[in-house]
């Protein structure tokens, strides 16, 4: 499908004639035979016209049309917002920026954890984030959406599931009419936005609150204009687990108890211990997961899609994004994207200044209906070093091709051989699973056989390699044992400094220094802490992970026993990536078990052997196979030194990740000075907002 566009209001009578005249002018002038000088349109931006100060600050209650907590009432969820008094008052309306969130009572919101806060009526009076401050000036209203059973809401949160989902989308369904709003939590005063609502909706958040904003999306619903996911899951199934392969703490129920406010844990028992029975620790696919799969509805998705992620995020993994970006694009959606080199990270935290001026570009055009081109700009941001980016005008690039590369055995003392040669019939080779190392224990030891894993690598590559997009990795495999995890992880082996993912901060620092966006009061500051890019040097990077159940050989959605010695055929899924192997540098494929601090270990400790004659790798290489076969062909700089000993200190993996990010509150630090124009500087007496996830 092919999305409408929205529009603003068209020019005012004197841009019009100004452009008229000026076209007639070009072709009084213009020689004959000469094309007559184009006139560009006028750039329309919203502007910050619109006092914070005196802006209207209230609580709704919206009717969900649910009883999720099984009162035998309808559940309310609370609506905070901040909207810009004037045009209300000039019978004007404006559009709507929506953050739904189960985070702002338990746990926070940003890089400082801020919540928030009410005065002696409950009225709202600071609210996290830029967005209230930045935009509301600019003609926007900012609304923040308690979750059912979180905060100041009713119901049962379900972690992702029908609750969750429709807490927000009735919002969006309250803001053009079609359902019930109220001045308080029980109370039967009506409360409505049409009369100062164009009902034209963008959502917008980091982590669950994306999740959200793409479970809205995938319903359907029409005043959705866009969404702005930013490390956001689109499969709650392929949170918990890989392929049938349990993933961390492998089920969603104890996330319902962590972010319910302390009533609704009283009553909402029953929902956690639905939510725990049907969704097996085993990774079999249950109707539960259905409804917590958004990508199988990508084809209702009416909005358009700004997606943000990191690629080394250990947490909402990249595979998030990547199969609902193919599903949004079959399906003709409008696309944007940013592949960053943190972790679980805001761009607000990682590319500042250009992620504003984007984001009030992207909503100018898609809710106010501003013709600024950013439609018609490059879909695709990369990241390629820390702060260093390029662009594609779509992603993954047109040339890109998938193209097989095949491992072949090793010697001894030598890993194996990744190339475009299929191994010899016959060819195998052999690891036991060590639930005690991990990808960078692997990568680490990739220049001599070690017993953990199957290692294969490429020459010392010519020209520069490009991955853009995902891999997939076919094996055979015999087990010892009736069950088996398999991990597969492509590495760049050479040198490098990269953003330190794995450290505190996920790949940023956090200064002292503010800097402010947009305006502010007493209450709320429009001011936040500085980061710059934490670094580390490496000897090598994983690209990208996979990881799989061996028992899910013959269907992905249920596992079976292993028999000992039996072949298996099983393809392993990896997270889409978009990176570039340097010359001088090597590939390496690493086939083991358990990845230590990211997948469970199986029941058993197995020994397999792969058969390399019926195993391989499918890349997407930019330029396909002769991309490959010219990198690895001809004279190669200096081969870089080979890897051994331990991995970089610093670079492993979080030893205990553990759902969406939980708080870590920082201390305080002394409020800076405003340094935009629209941003007056705070007073004195106003105190930092907070650290989030």
């Amino acid at each position: 499908m092919r999305k409408r566009r929205t529009r603003g209001p068209g020019p005012s009578y004197g841009t019009v004639l100004a452009a008229v005249t000026a076209a007639l002018f070009a072709t009084l002038v213009t020689p004959a035979g000469a094309e007559p000088e184009r006139v560009p349109p006028p750039v329309r931006e919203s502007r910050p016209v619109y006092s914070y100060a005196d802006a209207v600050r209230e609580s709704v209650w919206v009717d969900t049309g649910l009883d999720g907590d099984g009162d035998g009432r309808v559940d309310r969820v609370a609506v905070d917002i901040v909207r810009p008094r004037e045009p209300a008052a000039a019978g004007r309306k404006v559009p709507v920026i929506m953050d739904a969130s189960p985070y702002y009572a338990c746990c926070g919101r940003g890089n400082e954890g801020q919540k928030k806060t009410y005065d002696a009526e409950g009225n709202p009076v600071g609210l996290p984030l830029f967005y209230d401050n930045y935009f509301v000036p600019r003609g926007y209203a900012f609304l923040a959406v308690d979750l059912a059973g979180t905060s100041r809401s009713d119901g049962c949160n379900d972690v992702g599931g029908r609750f969750d989902v429709q807490s927000a989308k009735a919002v969006v369904d309250w803001l053009n009419g079609r359902a019930r709003g109220y001045a308080s939590r029980t109370g039967d005063t009506p409360a409505r936005a049409t009369a100062w609502s164009t009902g034209h909706v963008g959502m917008i958040g980091k982590s669950w609150d994306g999740t959200i904003a793409n479970g809205v999306a995938a319903t359907g619903v029409e005043e959705l204009k866009t969404i702005v996911p930013i490390g956001a899951i689109s499969s709650w199934y392929d949170y918990f687990h890989s392929q049938g392969a349990p993933l961390y703490d492998a089920n969603p129920s104890w996330l319902s108890d962590y972010v319910n406010a302390p009533g609704a844990r009283d009553r909402c028992d029953a929902v956690q211990e639905r939510i725990a029975g049907s969704t097996p620790y085993s990774g079999d696919w249950t109707p539960a997961w259905t409804e917590r799969d958004y990508v199988e509805d990508a084809d209702k998705v009416r909005a358009s899609v700004f997606v943000v992620h990191g690629q080394q995020d250990l947490n909402v993994r990249a595979g998030q994004f990547g199969r609902w970006w193919d599903a949004l694009a079959a399906h003709g959606v409008e696309r944007k994207i940013w592949l960053s080199q943190t972790g679980h990270v805001d761009p607000f935290d990682f590319r500042r200044a250009d992620w504003v001026r984007t984001l009030h570009r992207w909503f100018d055009h898609y809710l106010l209906g501003h013709e600024n081109g950013i439609d018609r700009e490059p879909v695709a941001d990369v990241e390629r070093a820390p702060d260093l980016w390029t662009t594609d005008r779509q992603w993954p690039p047109s040339t890109t091709r998938s193209t097989t590369l095949r491992p072949a055995p090793g010697t001894p003392t030598t890993p194996g051989a990744l190339g475009r040669t299929p191994a010899p019939p016959g060819s195998t080779a052999t690891f036991t699973d060590d639930r005690s190392l991990g990808e960078l224990d692997w990568a680490a030891r990739i220049d001599g056989p070690t017993p953990e894993k199957a290692g294969f690598v490429t020459r010392t590559l010519s020209r520069d390699l490009r991955i853009s997009g995902a891999s997939k990795v076919v094996v055979t495999a015999i087990p010892t044992t009736t069950s088996a995890h398999l991990s597969a992880v492509l590495v760049d082996l050479g040198p490098d400094t990269i953003r330190d993912y794995a450290a505190a901060g996920e790949g940023i620092s956090t200064l002292a220094e503010r800097s402010c966006w947009g305006a502010s009061t007493p209450g709320d500051s429009a001011c936040f802490k500085e980061t710059v890019p934490r670094t580390t040097d490496v000897a090598f990077t994983v690209i990208s992970r996979g990881w799989a159940d061996l028992g899910t050989w013959a269907d992905p959605h249920r596992g079976r026993r292993l028999v000992p010695g039996k072949a298996y055929a099983l393809a392993l899924h990896l997270a889409p990536t978009d990176h570039v192997v340097p010359a001088g540098h090597r590939l390496a494929l690493i086939v083991a078990g358990t990845d230590r601090d990211l997948l469970d270990p199986p029941s058993t400790t197995p020994t397999l052997t792969l058969d390399l004659s019926r195993t391989w790798a499918r890349l997407p290489l930019v330029g396909g196979r002769s991309a490959f076969d010219r990198a690895t062909t001809g004279p190669a700089p200096a081969a870089s030194t080979p890897v051994t000993g331990p991995p970089p200190s610093g670079s492993a993996p979080p030893a205990a990740v553990t759902g969406p990010r939980l708080p870590a509150p920082g201390p305080a630090v002394r409020q800076g000075t405003a340094d935009r124009a629209d941003a007056p500087a705070l007073p004195a007496s106003a105190g930092p907002r907070g650290a989030a996830r």
